[in-house]
């Protein structure tokens, strides 16, 4: 099974922006007024509209700790705290948020798996 899931922006170039310099996603496919972006097997479509859709947390994996650390220093300024262990999911995560307000989990789980 294969997705995307789309979001209305009231600021359509500065999301795209946000996510292809900070975040490392790259532009997927161009719409009329519509943006796919792609973060491994993640695409995230936003589109401009009067209002933004901030409902809902978009999780980014990463293969391990040192990755996730990584994206810490590139978004401490938008990190509600630093990375921990959650012991019930058996991950390693910290949240921040994009300029609109749209919660970003970036995890790795703490014992390796294959998620694909």
């Amino acid at each position: 099974m294969a997705g995307i899931v789309f979001f209305q922006t009231a600021a359509l170039d500065r999301m795209v922006d946000f996510y292809t310099e900070r975040l490392d996603a790259s532009v997927w496919l161009e719409q009329a007024g519509c943006t796919i972006l792609r973060h491994e097997n993640l695409l995230i479509g936003f589109c401009a509209g009067d209002t933004s859709e901030t409902e809902g947390t978009i999780t980014l994996f990463y293969d391990d700790r040192s990755a996730v650390d990584d994206m810490y220093d590139r978004l401490e300024d938008r990190a509600h705290g630093n990375p921990t262990v959650n012991e019930e999911y058996d991950i390693y995560q910290f949240f921040a948020e994009d300029p609109e307000g749209r919660t970003l989990e970036f995890q790795t789980f703490c014992h390796p798996i294959d998620p694909y």
